[in-house]
C-alpha cells in the first residue's frame, strides 16, 4: 500500500492517513519504545515552477530486515525536522493545504491522537494549478529591494502593502508622498529601472478606501507594481490578422449592400415585375442590365468605407508621436450603416489619461469631420437643380431618425422639398449621414468605446461606470438611436462593454479645457442620436406625419 501512494502522489486520502509529527515531537516519536511499520514523516516539495508542484510521500518499514536501518534514518530525519521549525511552517503556508489524520485503530504501531492540521491534498493541487495557470507574481526579493532603495523620507514613506492587479499578481505600496506626484513618479520610475532592468512596470494610481484628498491637493496616491509581461499588451498574431482581413471584406460587402439599398428605387423594371411578381412567365431579364445599378451604388459604399479608415487613420495620427502602439483596426460589419466602426486596441501601456484621451478624441473628430462634410456638401448638390441625375429617392422619414440632423437638411432643402412622401438626395448625404450617425454611437461614455476611453480619461473609471448604466438604459428603452438602439447595444455589450487598462500615471487631472470638449461631444451625441418627435416633426414638416 506504501509503494501505491507513493506512485500517485495525487491520490485522495480519506480514512487511512499516516500522520505527520509535530516538529518539537518528532524525536520523542523515533524512540526505540515506538513500534516497527510507523510512518515516520511527510516530505513535501513545493515550489513556483509546475517541476517542482509535486508532493511525495516517503514509508520507512523495518520490513525485509531493513528495520534497524529505517529507524535510523528515520531519527535523522525527526532531528533535522526539529530544528528548522519555522522554515518548515512556511512551507506548508506556501504549498497550499494538506490533511494529516489517524489511521483506523486496527493497525498497530499508529498513533490515534487527533490531527494537527485539517487541510485536504485536492486543495494543494487546486492551488498550485492556479499557481500555475495564473498569472506571473512580483519575485519577493525584488519586493525587498525596491523598498530598501525606492522609497524613504524624501520620496514616499511607505506604511503598508496590499495585493495589486487583477488577480492580486502586483503589489500596491501605499504611504506618504513627500514630494509634487509627477516628479516623484518619474524619479520612482527611473531608480526602478536602474534597479531591475524592464523587469516591472510601476504605476501611479489613487489610493483605495483613501479618507481624504492629499495635503497638497488632489487625490491621494500610491504605487502598484507589476511585471511587465502581465501588465503589457501581447503583440498581434497571425491568427488576427487574418481574422481583421476577413472582417474588413464583410465591411466591404455590407458598405456596397448599402449602396444597392440607396438606390433601390432606380432598379430596372424588368428584373423588379421578375423577382417580386409571383405570376411572372418567360425567359428571366438579362442581368446585364444590373451592372450600371451596381456601379451607380458603389459612391455611397465608397464614402461610408472612406469615413471609418479616416477615423482610424485619426487614432494612428495621434498615436504616432507619443509612442503608443496601437493594433490592426477590426472593423465590424452592419447591414443597416454599412459598419458599427472597427475596434482597435492599445498595444502599449498609455503613459496618462492625457494621452488616453488625446488619442480615443481623435478618431471620432476625424471621421465626424469628413462626415459632415459630405453630408453638408450632398445636401448642396441636392438643392442644385443642374444635378438632378444623379439624385436617389429616398423616404423622407429618414430625416425624423436625428434631431440634430434633420433640422439641418430642413433648413437646407427647405420645407416645401422635405414634407412629402420621398425626397430626392444626393449620394453624399446618405454616406454623411451613415458616417455622422456611426461616429455618435462610438462617441457614446460607455465601455471601450472611444467616447468611453475619452470619458474615463477625463473624469475616471467611477464616472464612467455611472454614464455607463445611463447609456445602457437610454438604448435598451431606444431613446438614442430608436430603432437601431438595440442592436447598438448588443454590439456594445458583446465587444466593447470592458473599460480601458489603466495608465502609469492613471491620477494627473486632464485639462479643463479637454473636459470642455468631451461635455460638448457628448451633447452633439445626443442631439444626433434622439430622434424627431412627432409633434416637432409635423411642426418642421420633416416628413409626412401619420396619426392613428
Amino acid at each position: 500500500m506504501a509503494a501505491a501512494l507513493a506512485s500517485s502522489p495525487l491520490v485522495h486520502l480519506t480514512a487511512s492517513r499516516p500522520r505527520l509529527p509535530s516538529p518539537r515531537a518528532s524525536v520523542a516519536s523515533s524512540a526505540p519504545g515506538c513500534s516497527r511499520g510507523v510512518c515516520l514523516g511527510w516530505r513535501l516539495a513545493a515550489g513556483w515552477r509546475a517541476g517542482r508542484r509535486c508532493e511525495r510521500l516517503r514509508c520507512y518499514s523495518s520490513d525485509g530486515g531493513g528495520g534497524e536501518e529505517g529507524e535510523k534514518r528515520g531519527e535523522e530525519e525527526a532531528s533535522a525536522a526539529a530544528a528548522p521549525g519555522e522554515e518548515l511552517g512556511s512551507e506548508r503556508s506556501r504549498s497550499g493545504s494538506f490533511s494529516s489524520s489517524s489511521s483506523s485503530a486496527g493497525t498497530p504501531g499508529v498513533s490515534s491522537e487527533p490531527s494537527l492540521l485539517s487541510f485536504s491534498v485536492d486543495n494543494i493541487d487546486t492551488v498550485k494549478l492556479l499557481e500555475l495557470l495564473g498569472p506571473e507574481k512580483v519575485d519577493p526579493a525584488d519586493v525587498k529591494a525596491i523598498k530598501e532603495n525606492l522609497f524613504g523620507y524624501t520620496t514616499f514613506w511607505l506604511t503598508k502593502e496590499e495585493p495589486f492587479g487583477d488577480l492580486g499578481e502586483g503589489v500596491l505600496f501605499i504611504g506618504n508622498l513627500r514630494g509634487k506626484r509627477e516628479e516623484i513618479f518619474a524619479k520612482l520610475q527611473r531608480q526602478l529601472r536602474e534597479l531591475t532592468g524592464d523587469k516591472y512596470n510601476l504605476f501611479m494610481v489613487e489610493e483605495p478606501n483613501s479618507e481624504g484628498d492629499d495635503p497638497r491637493g488632489g487625490p491621494r496616491v500610491s504605487f502598484g507594481l507589476l511585471r511587465k509581461e502581465v501588465s503589457e499588451p501581447g503583440p498581434t498574431t497571425l491568427w488576427q490578422y487574418v481574422i481583421s482581413l476577413l472582417l474588413f471584406l464583410l465591411t466591404m460587402f455590407s458598405c456596397v449592400e448599402l449602396g444597392i439599398a440607396s438606390k433601390i428605387s432606380s432598379l430596372p423594371p424588368e428584373i423588379v415585375s421578375y423577382f417580386t411578381d409571383p405570376n411572372a412567365t418567360g425567359p428571366p431579364p438579362d442581368m446585364q442590365l444590373l451592372l450600371p445599378f451596381v456601379e451607380s451604388a458603389l459612391p455611397v459604399a465608397y464614402g461610408v468605407l472612406a469615413i471609418q479608415i479616416f477615423h482610424e487613420i485619426g487614432h494612428f495620427l495621434a498615436a504616432f508621436p507619443k509612442n503608443v502602439k496601437l493594433s490592426i483596426p477590426f472593423f465590424i460589419p452592419n447591414f443597416t450603416l454599412g459598419t458599427f466602426g472597427a475596434i482597435t486596441q492599445f498595444k502599449s501601456i498609455l503613459p496618462d489619461k492625457k494621452t488616453m484621451f488625446d488619442i480615443s478624441m481623435a478618431g471620432p473628430v476625424a471621421g465626424a469631420a469628413l462626415s459632415f462634410s459630405m453630408f453638408f456638401v450632398g445636401l448642396l448638390l441636392s438643392s442644385n437643380p443642374v444635378g438632378a441625375n444623379d439624385l436617389v429617392e429616398v423616404p423622407s422619414q429618414l430625416f425624423q431618425g436625428s434631431l440634430l440632423l434633420g433640422l439641418i437638411s430642413r433648413a437646407t432643402l427647405g420645407y416645401r422639398a422635405m414634407h412629402a412622401a420621398t425626397v430626392s438626395i444626393h449620394p453624399l448625404v446618405i454616406a454623411g449621414w451613415c458616417g455622422l450617425t456611426t461616429t455618435a454611437f462610438n462617441m457614446l461614455p460607455v465601455g471601450c468605446l472611444d467616447g468611453g476611453r475619452a470619458l474615463q480619461g477625463a473624469f475616471g473609471k467611477e464616472a464612467l461606470f455611472g454614464f455607463g448604466l445611463t447609456t445602457y438604459s437610454l438604448l435598451g428603452l431606444g431613446v438614442l438611436g430608436g430603432p437601431l438602439s438595440l442592436t447598438w447595444g448588443l454590439y456594445v455589450l458583446i465587444c466593447q462593454r470592458t473599460p480601458e487598462k489603466p495608465c502609469l500615471n492613471d491620477v494627473s487631472d486632464v485639462g479643463t479645457w479637454r473636459r470642455a470638449a468631451l461635455i460638448a461631444s457628448v451633447f452633439l451625441v445626443v442631439l444626433t442620436l434622439i430622434p424627431l418627435w412627432d409633434e416637432l416633426a409635423e411642426e418642421l414638416g420633416v416628413g409626412l406625419v401619420t396619426s392613428f
